[in-house]
Parts: structure tokens; C-alpha cells; sequence
């Protein structure tokens, strides 16, 4: 911005300290443009409806199109969105950017009607690189996160419909991609929100927030899949592709987790060995009847608080108070509330919910406090060094 142009220039005559200059930036970065979070809750929703809109305005006259006005409008949707994001930027950054990610997004809307229009070859996961390689590019030219955010959700999706198409005809084979998601899911939760790139990080965390207990309950349920049709019972995996699978998996996050965290890279690992094994656990006869499962998972749940507490990491805490409570009821509900009368379950529900939620928020409270505690030495510690 011309501001901290000027600003630069003028702590480099030594008009001004470097103290002051950094409160001054500080004092611009919080308040310019006077867009607040209210601001930016209206935009992201503007723009969310605007895309829904466009999609069922498109697809309410599609019938009525001929082709070539079908592959006008497909294009149009894109060059649209994307112009009014560059016209847009330069006065409105916010709005700006919320136009380009609606250009992306539509993107992914007219690679599949553009398919539809020329009748190409039905390879849906092609549609998805397709979209994924429009996000990447996205993100190269304009910088943006939310365009990286889209980027980060859609190569996953794309490889695991590679996958599921790849494996359609074994049995089981999903529940590999489903640990390489779940582990994915830990990545990106594990990110730290600070600079470079902050917004991004954080971007990476709400998805983790977002997919991390779908991708349990997708790891605990998918491993004992028996599929048969007409009487006929699919395979096993190959061993070529098993070994496949898992190393797609499990390999290159492990990597990443590695050359992003460096030193703090262990957690990830042992992650990893927690999902390895909630998958093995998972290919039990009816998991959702077994006691052990619901133990691991439990298990993990306590892993991340404790990994809360290292890194003072107060999302961690309370997303494993959560995950815990929810293994909880998820047992209760699926193994213990058939097995009593009516009264009785709901009885010692109440109870689970009234004496369970104290002691969880109690032991959340104290891990929160140690967790501060902990860290505040720490930095003393360093000061003193």
C-alpha cells in the first residue's frame, strides 16, 4: 500500500522510530476500510449466494438452451465473475477477492456443463483436476488464499475419486483414502496461524475444524464394506495396489508434515500411527458394536489435548473435549441405550450429559490453564537465555 511506502521512507530519514512506525501499521492493519468481521460475514455469504443463484438460475433454463448458447453462458459465468473481481479489487480488496473465488468456483460448474454440452467421456475425477488446475493457476496469478483454500479442498477430492474409480470393482479400498483424508484433516488443523500467509493457515484450520469428525466416523465405518452384486462377492485389493494405496496416503503428508514442521513434525507422525491403526480397527465385523474402537478413538481425542497443551494450542483442547464427548455418545447410543428401557436410558443419558459435561469442562479449563502456564515459562525462559 502507498501508505507504508511512505511510512518506510520516513523511519529511514529517521523522522520516526521503528516503534512507532510498527504501532502505526498495526493501528492501519486493524482499522482501514472499516471492514470488520460483520463486513466480511456479509461478503462471504454474498458471494456463496450469489454462486447458488447463478447454478440454479442456469439450471432452472438449461433445458430451454441450445448448445452453443449453453457453452456461451458456461463461459460467460467465468469471465464475468473474474472481470468484476479485477474491476472491483482495486477499490473494494474484499469484494474483489470474493468475485474471483465466485469465478473459480464457477469454473468447476462449466467444465461439467461443458462436458455435458459436447458429450465427452464420463471420467468425473477429470472434471475435478480440471477445477483444481483452474484453482492452482488461480492462486499463482492473483495471490489470493481462498483461491490456495479451494485448491487445498479440491486436488484431495480429485485424487480420491481417482482412487475410487480406480478400486470401484475390491472391496474395502475406500477405507485407504479415507485414513489419507483423515490424515490430510490433521495437517491442515495442525497449521499454525501465524505469518507468512495467515489468512491462508487459518483457512487451512477451519477446513481441518470442518472435515476432521466426518473423517473418523468416514475411517471407523468404511472398513467393514462387503460388496456384493447379484449374488456375486467383490475381491480383496491387490497386493500392488494395496501397497499403492497406502503409500499415497500416508507418504507424502508425512513429508510435508516434515518439511512444514520440521522439529515439531512428531505429533503428525504419531497421528499417523493412530489413523494406521483406527483402520486396521476398523475392518472388525461390525465396528460399530466394538467396545475397542470406541476406546481408540477415545484415545486420540486425549492425544490431541495433550498436543494442545504442548503447543498451547487452545483449538486442540477443546476439539479433543469434543471428539471425546462425541465418542461417548455415539457408543451409548449404538451399544448401551438398546440394551436398557426407555426410562432407564434416558435416565443415565441425562446423567452421562449433567455429571459428564462438568468433569470434561472442568479437566478442559485446567488443560487450558497449564497449557498458558506452561507456555509463559517457556517464553521466560527464552528472555532469560
Amino acid at each position: 500500500m502507498s501508505w507504508e511506502k511512505d511510512l518506510q521512507r520516513w523511519v529511514d530519514a529517521n523522522l520516526l522510530d521503528a516503534p512507532t512506525a510498527e504501532r502505526i501499521r498495526q493501528f492501519e492493519n486493524t482499522n482501514r476500510s472499516g471492514l470488520r468481521w460483520p463486513a466480511m460475514l456479509a461478503i462471504g455469504f454474498g458471494a456463496l449466494m450469489l454462486c447458488a443463484g447463478v447454478l440454479l438460475f442456469v439450471a432452472a433454463h438449461w433445458d430451454e438452451m441450445s448448445p452453443a448458447q449453453r457453452f456461451t453462458l458456461a463461459l460467460a459465468m467465468v469471465a464475468v465473475f473474474h472481470l468484476a473481481g479485477g474491476l472491483l479489487g482495486g477499490k473494494v480488496p474484499a469484494m474483489g477477492v470474493a468475485m474471483h473465488l465466485v469465478g473459480t468456483i464457477t469454473l468447476g460448474a462449466g467444465i461439467y456443463l461443458a462436458g455435458q454440452i459436447f458429450h465427452l467421456e464420463e471420467h468425473w475425477p477429470g472434471g475435478l483436476m480440471l477445477w483444481s488446475l483452474g484453482a492452482v493457476l488461480g492462486w499463482i496469478i492473483l495471490r489470493q488464499w481462498p483461491q490456495a483454500v479451494l485448491a487445498a479442498v479440491l486436488i484431495p477430492c480429485w485424487l480420491g475419486g481417482e482412487w475410487s474409480l480406480a478400486t470401484e470393482s475390491y472391496r474395502g479400498a475406500w477405507n485407504i483414502a479415507a485414513q489419507g483424508f483423515l490424515l490430510l484433516t490433521i495437517v491442515y488443523l495442525s497449521a499454525t496461524p501465524r505469518d507468512p500467509n495467515r489468512a491462508l493457515r487459518k483457512g487451512m484450520i477451519w477446513i481441518g475444524c470442518f472435515a476432521l469428525v466426518p473423517m473418523i466416523g468416514d475411517v471407523m465405518f468404511t472398513g467393514d464394506v462387503e460388496h456384493y452384486s447379484w449374488g456375486f462377492r467383490f475381491p480383496s485389493l491387490p497386493t500392488h495396489l494395496l501397497a499403492f494405496g497406502y503409500a499415497s496416503a500416508y507418504l507424502p503428508l508425512l513429508l510435508l508434515a516434515a518439511f512444514l514442521r520440521r522439529g515439531r513434525s512428531v505429533p503428525v507422525l504419531l497421528s499417523a500411527v493412530w489413523v494406521f491403526v483406527l483402520g486396521v480397527l476398523s475392518r472388525i465385523q461390525h465396528p460399530e458394536h466394538s467396545l475397542l474402537i470406541y476406546l481408540w478413538v477415545a484415545l486420540g481425542a486425549c492425544g490431541l489435548c495433550y498436543w494442545g497443551m504442548r503447543e498451547n494450542r487452545k483449538l486442540f483442547i477443546n476439539y479433543g473435549t469434543v471428539i471425546f464427548a462425541l465418542d461417548v455418545i455415539t457408543f451409548y447410543f449404538s451399544d448401551v441405550l438398546d440394551k436398557l428401557g426407555r426410562s432407564m436410558g434416558l435416565i443415565l443419558l441425562g446423567a452421562i450429559f449433567l455429571a459428564g459435561g462438568w468433569v470434561l469442562n472442568r479437566l478442559r479449563s485446567d488443560l487450558i490453564v497449564r497449557a498458558a502456564a506452561q507456555a509463559s515459562a517457556t517464553e521466560e525462559k527464552r528472555g532469560t537465555q
